[in-house]
């Protein structure tokens, strides 16, 4: 680290590691995993279950992307798009970033113990996914589907924070979150497949090319749609209570935003990726959460 940068503060290298890992991103995220909790409690549960959820939701992404960036400093600084980050430019030391790793996996398992013991059993494995993830690009093309793994434990995990136990319903939800990751993430990808190949990292659309990539994008996020839409009759029969109409305008507003997505990344024109990434996405879980959230404590009121 930098004379500079400890002249400038104390908490510098923990604004630079926020920066880092775009902490505003949590976003895509947490939207789903208090869909999880609305769903398991059949309204808004109490406040300290919402905070410990929460603590738990933003811990985990904290470690996973802290960690990714930390395992993945030298080929970030070797790709032109990445060398630009903290940890290329030597704003934050590895060991800084190691040390947050530990604290917000220390974090996450804390709020899993608050919750209930099936949340705190589960912490370990729901570790072992977000932070192993890093690794697949290394070995595998299907890393997509690894990181789509690792958010999908979003819902299901609030899930379990409520419940307790496991259902069909959050499994078919956490399922429609690894392929809406997965596909987005693919899209992502496309930007690096070059490097990819000529660093010897696996991704699809390094081994299989663009066309194949935004078809098999747009099929994951078809699958996505498609259990988004089965969600309600498995959680007819888990709670004996509908989703409605609220719940189907979320629906219809996931299917424009993915539609618009698809149509404005095109194989010979990959500039607007970002506004597919961010934009999209981010709007996506959000307006299912608040159309959700109408439907189940106004709707039925």
């Amino acid at each position: 680290m930098s004379v500079a940068t400890l002249r400038r503060g104390p908490l510098e290298p923990l604004r630079v590691v926020l920066e880092m890992i775009k902490f505003e991103h949590t976003l895509f995220a947490l939207p789903f995993a208090f869909l999880g909790m609305v769903l398991a409690a059949g309204g808004w549960p109490s406040w300290p279950v919402v905070g410990w959820i929460s603590l738990a939701m933003v811990a985990a992404r904290s470690a996973a992307m802290a960690f990714n960036r930390w395992l993945d400093r030298r080929i970030d600084a070797a790709n032109p798009r990445t060398a630009d980050r903290a940890l290329p430019r030597g704003e934050v030391s590895p060991h800084f970033v190691a040390l947050f790793v530990v604290a917000s996996s220390a974090l996450l398992v804390l709020a899993a113990w608050r919750l209930n013991p099936l949340a705190l059993k589960l912490s370990p494995l729901a570790l072992a996914i977000i932070l192993g993830y890093s690794f697949t690009k290394r070995f595998t093309w299907a890393c997509h589907l690894i990181l789509g793994l690792a958010i999908s434990g979003a819902p299901l995990g609030a899930w379990i924070a409520v419940r307790g136990d496991i259902r069909p319903a959050p499994l078919v939800l956490a399922l429609a979150v690894l392929c809406w990751v997965a596909g987005f993430d693919l899209l992502y990808a496309l930007q690096d497949r070059e490097f990819d190949r000529q660093a010897g990292l696996s991704s699809i659309p390094a081994r299989f090319g663009i066309h194949r990539s935004l078809w098999l994008s747009g099929l994951l996020h078809s699958t996505t749609l498609a259990l988004l839409a089965l969600l309600p009759h498995l959680y007819l029969e888990e709670s004996e209570s509908a989703l409605g109409a609220g719940y189907w305008v979320g629906w219809a507003g996931c299917l424009l935003l993915v539609g618009y997505q698809h149509w404005i990344v095109r194989p010979k024109d990959l500039s607007r990726l970002d506004a597919a990434f961010f934009l999209a996405n981010g709007a996506l879980s959000l307006w299912l959460l608040a159309a959700t959230l109408v439907d189940i404590l106004l709707l039925r009121s």
